[in-house]
């Protein structure tokens, strides 16, 4: 059954984008990250012009996070405190990458700086979150204890707060920090950033698993929902039609994927979710260097579009 998109100007298979929009929002689900960096791609790849996918999909994203934090919320999985403190820096952040998306719209440099962020980043942290998620899963079955945790330079900061669901003392100077990082570069690719947001929070600011993925996806549900708004308001390339399809199957996907990430243990969940991130990365550079010419046919619609 083909539909056409009036924003993007092309027909597309209705059950296709669905499906795509249910499985993207199982992995938000499991993982709990946005799903935007599978989806973003996806979208491209059947020939949706990286600008309207980047601004369409973040609708997609902000749905499946909602349907994802209500069932973390349910379970008390989520740190109010601290999701508070992201968010003030979140919003920020996504004011800031949609101008910065504007920019570069206008100079024609959008959809390649798209297309390079996704090879570089998702490569890059997809490799990081790969070997750390082999190396886990490898002392797990030698029995052996995991790496002992040590407060690092940020614990020492001042302005500290204490975010007692999560059970930590910190600063509130690196938590906003991460919430304009985060919602900028979500702005700018139409990714949640759940995928770089769960590993700096364990890793860096040594919030416990428990909480992380909750919390995460509370930061994910606002600032994409608030970048949707001012890419429609800003750039006009939310495409309507498209967004609603990718939220029906996505909502959907999401519930079953919040069950079955309780399943699985942390280690898998972090190897698996490596593996992902870096198989879309490669996929992406292949793509660059088999078809580069698909990218400038892409990026001249999208200008002139």
């Amino acid at each position: 059954m083909q539909l056409y998109l009036p924003i993007a100007d092309l027909p597309v298979n209705v059950f296709l984008v669905l499906a795509m929009g249910a499985a993207v929002g199982f992995v938000s689900g499991m993982f709990g990250i946005g799903g935007g960096f599978l989806m973003t791609p996806l979208l491209i790849f059947i020939g949706i012009t990286p600008a309207v996918a980047v601004a369409s999909v973040a609708s997609h994203i902000a749905a499946s996070s909602f349907s994802g934090a209500l069932a973390y919320w349910r379970r008390r999985a989520i740190d109010p405190a601290l999701a508070s403190v992201l968010l003030c820096g979140g919003v920020t952040g996504t004011a800031l990458g949609v101008w910065t998306f504007t920019q570069l719209r206008a100079l024609g440099q959008l959809d390649l700086m798209i297309a390079l962020s996704y090879v570089v980043l998702l490569t890059t942290v997809g490799s990081l979150m790969f070997s750390e998620g082999l190396r886990a899963l490898m002392r797990t079955r030698r029995g052996a204890l995991p790496p002992r945790r040590t407060h690092n330079w940020i614990h020492g900061l001042p302005l500290k707060m204490r975010f007692k669901r999560s059970k930590i003392y910190l600063s509130v100077i690196p938590v906003v920090i991460v919430g304009i990082l985060i919602g900028f570069i979500g702005a700018i690719m139409g990714i949640g950033g759940g995928f770089i947001l769960v590993p700096i929070m364990i890793y860096l600011l040594r919030v416990p698993t428990s909480t992380v993925i909750g919390t995460s996806m509370v930061l994910t549900l606002v600032t994409m929902l608030f970048a949707t708004l001012l890419h429609a308001v800003t750039n006009h390339l939310v495409d309507a039609v498209l967004a609603l399809i990718l939220m029906v199957g996505g909502v959907t996907g999401a519930q079953f994927g919040a069950r079955a990430g309780q399943k699985i243990r942390g280690e898998q969940l972090r190897l698996l979710l490596g593996l992902l991130i870096l198989s879309v990365g490669v996929r992406f550079a292949i793509e660059l260097v088999i078809r580069p010419e698909d990218l400038f046919t892409i990026r001249e619609v999208g200008v002139n579009g």
